[in-house]
């Protein structure tokens, strides 16, 4: 069975948004919040910009910072860690769920995982961020996210992905 990765951030809607993630074999579907961690979105392109070229990083000086990063984020009053970890030209991505917003690890689950190349899970993200951008105006996206579409994150994640 094919494991191409498809991802998906719907419009936001009253300070949320739908996200899911789907490979043919596991699927994780989720609303996120746009508090308590409002950076999430700006953030998760700075680690899909650093992770997509061999020897980058979200400062975008040369040298890796870092194979491995986590993103959190939340649904209220669940938690959310994303935890991608590049492995030559390997991409790995665990999504753990946290009860609370205590995150303890004993209770964390992972809810989602999906191992591909980098080039592929990179271009699952560039599609979806792409419908983000393409779609802001007519979905009031910062009206509706209640912070501002993250161009220069985006702009620097397009050209490292072109």
């Amino acid at each position: 069975m094919e494991k191409t990765l498809k991802v998906s951030f719907n419009s936001p809607q009253c300070g949320w948004m739908s996200i899911g993630f789907f490979d043919g074999i596991s699927e994780f579907h989720t609303t996120t919040a746009h508090a308590p961690h409002e950076a999430a979105l700006p953030e998760l392109m700075r680690i899909l910009t650093a992770l997509s070229s061999e020897g980058g990083n979200p400062t975008g000086k040369e040298g890796a910072i870092s194979n491995e990063y986590v993103l959190k984020w939340n649904r209220d009053p669940e938690e959310f860690d994303f935890r991608f970890i590049r492995d030559g030209e390997n991409l790995l991505i665990e999504i753990y769920q946290y009860p609370t917003d205590e995150r303890e690890s004993a209770e964390r689950e992972v809810v989602f995982s999906h191992s591909g190349t980098v080039k592929e899970t990179v271009a699952a993200f560039a599609e979806t961020f792409n419908h983000l951008y393409e779609d802001r105006d007519t979905d009031e996206f910062e009206f509706n996210w209640r912070q501002p579409f993250p161009y220069k994150e985006f702009e620097e994640f397009k050209k490292r992905i072109n």
